[in-house]
C-alpha cells in the first residue's frame, strides 16, 4: 500500500468558524493533515492583541476537527513560526495555504526543502457563507463595556462643583447582548467603533480613554450635552476603577484594583438585569436638584463602597452601593421613570441591594447579592457580568 503524503498548514485558528473546516477538509484531500497554530505571544507581537481563545483552547479545537490527523503550537514567532515545527516535527511532503495567507517567502521556504507548495482558494463548503475571522471580528465587536458602581454623575462638573469625589466603575467584557439606552455607555461604545471597530488598541488604557473622550465631546461643539468621562474610561479602563472629579470633566487621579481575588468576590456577588430601554426623548435631569450636601452624600457613598470592595466586606458593600444610589435619585429624581419601582421591588426581598446602570431612567438593574448561583437558578433572567482583566 502506498504511504499517504504528509501536509501542513498553519495559522491561528482565532474565532474557528466554517471556513477553518472547509480549508482542513479540502487540504486533506492531498494526504494527512497536520496543523500548526500560532502561539499567544506570537498573535499579540504579530497582531498587537491577544487572541479571543488561548493557545490550549485552540489546540484542542483544532485537534477535534476530523479532517485533522495532529496538531501542534509552533514554537517561533512572525508570519514564519512554523519553522521548527515543519523541520523537526512534521517533516510535511505538502504545505498547503490559502490564497490570501501565501506569499514568496513560504514558497522559497518550501523550494529550499523540497515541499510541494499548494495554494487553495477560499471557497466555502456547499450551502455555507464564505466566512473569514476579519470579517467576523468586523460583526461582532468585541469592545469591551462598563458598569458604574458609585458616584454616577459626579463626572459632570455642574455636580463637582459643589464637592469633589470619586466615580467607581468596572470594564465588563461583551458576554451578552449589549442592550441600547440602558445605562451601559452604548453611546460612547458606538462611536467609539467608529475609531476601533472590532477591539481596543493595545496601549495606555487612560490614553485611550482620552481619545474617546476627546473624539465623542468634539471641541467645536458650543453647546448640547459634554459625556461624562466615567464613560469612556470606564470602557478602556481594566478591573475595577475609580476616578476623582474636582469641578473639572477630567478626573484629576485615577486608581485602579485588578486583584483577582477581589475581582473574583465582586463577580461572585454582582449582577444585573434588564428592565426597559430609557424611553425617547427622557431627560433625565429634570426637576434636579443638586446641593453641596447631596453631592457630599452621593461622594461619602462612592469612598465607602470603594474600600468595602476592597475589604471584600458584603454588608458595606451593600450599604454603600445602595446609599449611592439613593443620593443619585435625590438630585435627579427623574430617573425613577414609571415601572423602574415595579422591577426594584421584584427583587428587593433576595437582593441586598440595588442601582440603575448609568444616568438611569430605565435600562439595566444592578444588584448585590449574597450568592450569585443561588440568585441566578431562581432567576434565570440574572446576567453574569465578567470583569475585563489586564492585559485583555
Amino acid at each position: 500500500m502506498e504511504k499517504r503524503k504528509k501536509v501542513f498548514v498553519s495559522g491561528c485558528y482565532d474565532m474557528l468558524h466554517s471556513g477553518h473546516v472547509a480549508f482542513f477538509k479540502e487540504a486533506s484531500q492531498y494526504g494527512d493533515l497536520y496543523v500548526g497554530i500560532g502561539s499567544d505571544q506570537t498573535i499579540l507581537g504579530y497582531k498587537g492583541r491577544l487572541p479571543v481563545y488561548s493557545e490550549t483552547e485552540r489546540l484542542y479545537m483544532v485537534k477535534a476537527i476530523r479532517y485533522v490527523t495532529d496538531a501542534y503550537i509552533n514554537t517561533n514567532s512572525g508570519i514564519m513560526d512554523f519553522v521548527d515545527i515543519v523541520d523537526r516535527v512534521v517533516k510535511p511532503d505538502i504545505f498547503v495555504v490559502n490564497e490570501d495567507g501565501a506569499s514568496d517567502v513560504k514558497a522559497e521556504f518550501c523550494r529550499e526543502r523540497g515541499i510541494e507548495y499548494v495554494v487553495l482558494q477560499r471557497l466555502p463548503d456547499t450551502g455555507l457563507k464564505a466566512r473569514s475571522t476579519t470579517a467576523l471580528r468586523k460583526e461582532t465587536s468585541q469592545l469591551p463595556t462598563r458598569l458604574d458602581l458609585a458616584g454616577t454623575w459626579i463626572d459632570q462638573p455642574y455636580v463637582s462643583c459643589y464637592a469633589p469625589g470619586w466615580a467607581l466603575t468596572i470594564s465588563l467584557e461583551p458576554s451578552f447582548p449589549i442592550e441600547e439606552r440602558c445605562g451601559l455607555s452604548t453611546s460612547t461604545r458606538n462611536m467609539m467603533k467608529k475609531i476601533w471597530p472590532v477591539q481596543l488598541p493595545s496601549f495606555n488604557p487612560e490614553m485611550i480613554a482620552k481619545l474617546a473622550f476627546c473624539f465623542e465631546n468634539d471641541p467645536s461643539k458650543r453647546e448640547g450635552h459634554i459625556s461624562g468621562a466615567q464613560d469612556a474610561l470606564g470602557i478602556c479602563m481594566p478591573g475595577l476603577c475609580r476616578h476623582y472629579y474636582n469641578n473639572a470633566f477630567w478626573p484629576e487621579r485615577l486608581e485602579s484594583c485588578h486583584d483577582e481575588t477581589v475581582l473574583r468576590w465582586l463577580e461572585h456577588h454582582f449582577c444585573m438585569v434588564k428592565m426597559f430601554p430609557r424611553r425617547a426623548g427622557l431627560d433625565v435631569t429634570l426637576n434636579k436638584n443638586i446641593t453641596k450636601e447631596g453631592v457630599e452624600r452621593l461622594a461619602d457613598a462612592a469612598d465607602g463602597c470603594w474600600y468595602a470592595i476592597i475589604a471584600r466586606n458584603l454588608p458595606d458593600f451593600a450599604k454603600y452601593f445602595k446609599a449611592s444610589f439613593d443620593a443619585q435619585v435625590a438630585m435627579f429624581p427623574a430617573m425613577m421613570q414609571p415601572g423602574v419601582e415595579n422591577y426594584i421591588r421584584k427583587y428587593a426581598d433576595e437582593a441586598l441591594a440595588w442601582k440603575m446602570a448609568g444616568a438611569g431612567g430605565g435600562g439595566y438593574l444592578a444588584l448585590v447579592v449574597d450568592d450569585l448561583s443561588a440568585f441566578m437558578a431562581k432567576h434565570p433572567e440574572a446576567i453574569k457580568l465578567n470583569i475585563r482583566r489586564k492585559g485583555m
